[in-house]
């Protein structure tokens, strides 16, 4: 029996990024399917709650987000361009955002073709590794998508054209992530139940286990 759970995301989270691969690969060792739900970052939808707030929350992110990086021997370095525009001194956010609409509507038509998790690690590779300055430019994107099994070139087109209905997927994303009783990223939610945080992937699998998740094969 093939069981399903939803991953609500941010391509802006470091802890998305650390958790998003993981989740690929237990989806691909088990008769499971995850969907993508890719939702704003929280410093778009309620800056107030994030890097406005008390100042230890910011500073405690960096530090955490990057040891437990290195403690899975994962890469990882804060991104460079930031997929929102921020000054990380004032916290002042940018009211033009060029890189993160994009992003998380390249992410929904991506989930659209059924590849949203293979698309969101390897472009979340591409922005958070530290392999890459520059991940906006050039093909960087494309390779990411292209190693995701999906033609950038039509992504990008549909991002574009359909813009306004990938905005309105997203929003109810954030409305069912709501639903499931949180607010952050990244968070599986199986069975109506929600597992906040790249440090629950264990967890997770262990509810699933119990609801009947068998390897492949």
């Amino acid at each position: 029996m093939t069981l399903h759970a939803d991953l609500f995301f941010s391509f802006r989270s470091p802890y998305s990024y650390l958790a998003v691969g993981r989740y690929r690969a237990l989806a691909a060792e088990c008769d499971l399917t995850i969907a993508l739900r890719t939702v704003l970052p929280i410093a778009i939808r309620d800056p107030a709650i994030l890097f406005t707030g008390n100042p230890h929350v910011g500073r405690y992110i960096f530090i955490d987000a990057a040891r437990s990086a290195q403690m899975m021997g994962i890469p990882y370095r804060w991104p460079r361009p930031d997929p929102v525009v921020q000054n990380l001194s004032t916290r002042e956010i940018a009211a033009d955002q060029p890189h993160i609409h994009r992003l998380c509507r390249l992410g929904q038509a991506a989930e659209r073709r059924g590849a949203g998790l293979a698309f969101a690690d390897e472009v979340s590779r591409v922005i958070w590794s530290g392999t890459i300055d520059d991940w906006h430019t050039g093909d960087h994107l494309a390779g990411a998508s292209a190693r995701a099994g999906l033609d950038f070139a039509a992504l990008d087109g549909e991002a574009q054209s359909d813009a306004a209905a990938l905005d309105a997927e997203i929003a109810a994303n954030q409305t069912a992530l709501e639903a499931a009783g949180h607010w952050g990223v990244p968070t599986l939610v199986f069975n109506g139940e929600p597992f906040f945080g790249q440090d629950r992937i264990e967890m997770a699998r262990w509810r699933m286990e119990q609801m009947g998740l068998e390897r492949r094969g």
